[in-house]
């Protein structure tokens, strides 16, 4: 299963890169409802580089364990004619709790300049899970990414204010 959210953040593309590989930010992506801990005994990294791997523990509200999470980030770009798309991938695996009966975990978060506005970002989300939970799970986060949020919860992160998306494109870029 799919699920994809694609939206415009007022903020430039290279502070958006520089939220993605921050831990503390992605935790907050993952908030309200979800927290983030770190099961290595050193903590969270401060940033998130490319071949990390990332054990986490997820709670809900911080009360209800939910289970254990391997964060796997790589990352790659692609050249457009508007700037770069950068992309980093979450490939990790779901290790305990209801998660783990995904066979198929595959998060891609991609931020380029907004086109005609390179002081803006154009921020797209790709989550791909597999495997007997997969509808469930679907649901929920699909539920999660839209419930009581007026915008993308990206944009709250990283302290812009969202603005929805320009009008599809005509030529989808497969990438992503």
């Amino acid at each position: 299963m799919r699920i994809m959210l694609k939206f415009v953040i007022d903020c430039d593309a290279d502070a958006a890169w520089r939220a993605l590989h921050s831990p503390r930010a992605v935790a907050e992506l993952y908030g309200p409802l979800l927290q983030m801990d770190p099961l290595a005994a050193e903590g969270l990294p401060t940033s998130l580089e490319s071949g990390a791997d990332v054990p986490v523990q997820l709670s809900i509200a911080g009360a209800l364990p939910v289970g254990r999470q391997l964060i796997h980030v790589s990352e790659r770009r692609v050249e457009e004619a508007d700037g770069d798309v950068r992309i980093l991938r979450d490939s990790g695996i779901p290790l305990t709790g209801p998660l783990a009966a995904l066979d198929v975990w595959d998060h891609q978060m991609a931020v380029s300049p907004a086109p005609g506005d390179p002081t803006r970002t154009l921020w797209r989300d790709r989550l791909v899970i597999g495997g007997a939970a997969a509808p469930p799970v679907a649901r929920a986060v699909g539920d999660l990414a839209v419930a009581g949020r007026p915008h993308p919860r990206p944009g709250a992160v990283l302290g812009a204010r969202p603005r929805p998306a320009p009008e599809p494109d005509p030529n989808p870029r497969k990438y992503i």
